[in-house]
């Protein structure tokens, strides 16, 4: 099974899918990791990616998906995915990939955007997500306002794992 954390800059992708694939014994994935230096600097420079930007981007994490899948390595991989049509590009097998969204209110996602050290993000660029977001439907919904700890419990009694 993979399972994609998905929402917002500042949802705590990255700190709930490292906690989530610890307690499980996963692989965890890091979505950042993929995106070009080019993007990297665009977000760096508080300029959005466009949807040509983010193609290769969600290719490579697609790649990784089957790859994972067809090895029988479970992963929580940690990756925007904003709109549906990209959700549908990482979909490869609706049974085993599934989606979360963490959510927040925006305070609390700006708070931890301006908190975080290092990161290419800046909490300009959260107004332009979170108009880019096409919330999931069917997905499971889980507020990330609560301690990593409790947000990956709720997450594995939703899960059943």
């Amino acid at each position: 099974m993979v399972i994609i954390l998905m929402g917002v800059a500042g949802a705590g992708k990255t700190t709930i899918g490292r906690a989530l694939a610890a307690a499980l014994g996963w692989e965890f994935v890091e979505g950042d990791d993929f995106h070009t230096a080019a993007n990297r600097e665009k977000m760096r420079q508080g300029i959005a990616l466009s949807d040509s930007d983010r193609s290769p981007w969600l290719n490579r994490i697609r790649e990784l998906i089957v790859d994972r899948l067809a090895g029988g390595i479970d992963a929580v991989v940690a990756c925007s995915a904003l709109k549906r049509r990209y959700r549908a590009l990482l979909a490869v097998d609706p049974v085993r990939v599934r989606f979360i969204h963490l959510t927040a209110g925006r305070e609390v996602l700006q708070e931890r955007i301006r908190s975080r050290h290092g990161h290419f993000m800046p909490a300009d660029l959260l107004d332009s997500q979170l108009a880019t977001l096409e919330p999931p439907p069917g997905a499971m919904t889980i507020d990330v306002s609560a301690s990593p700890d409790c947000v990956v419990a709720a997450i594995r009694e939703q899960l059943a794992i």
